[in-house]
């Protein structure tokens, strides 16, 4: 999860929303994120939820180009028998629903999957 001055709470809203949309079966951190959850955990000795911290690194909040704008990468599995299009387009629309106000400019929806 990248928070460049974006709240944490802002992320987690949008993760649990794209988790929500009908044919995503779950939100697939990408390699970055699993290193890093992994070293957080060595590192405090402890294990966190680990649901928890992969659907947040696989969300990807960040200021956009202009003030005031944010960009947001998502990386999801999806179910079979759901088409991809309409799962994506789903997933932005949440995506902006989830972050009211601070609309992002650009929403990229990355599958990496099907189950």
């Amino acid at each position: 999860m990248i928070t460049d001055g974006v709240p944490a709470e802002l992320t987690e809203r949008i993760a649990q929303a794209v988790a929500d949309v009908p044919g995503v079966a779950f939100l697939r951190p990408g390699l970055a994120g699993l290193l890093r959850s992994s070293v957080a955990a060595r590192a405090t000795g402890r294990r966190a939820n680990p649901e928890a911290s992969r659907a947040r690194s696989a969300v990807r909040v960040g200021r956009g180009s202009a003030p005031g704008t944010l960009t947001v990468e998502v990386s999801v599995v999806l179910r079979r028998g759901h088409r991809a299009v309409d799962v994506t387009r789903a997933v932005r629309a949440a995506v902006r629903a989830a972050a009211g106000d601070r609309s992002p400019t650009r929403v990229t929806v990355t599958v990496t999957g099907l189950v």
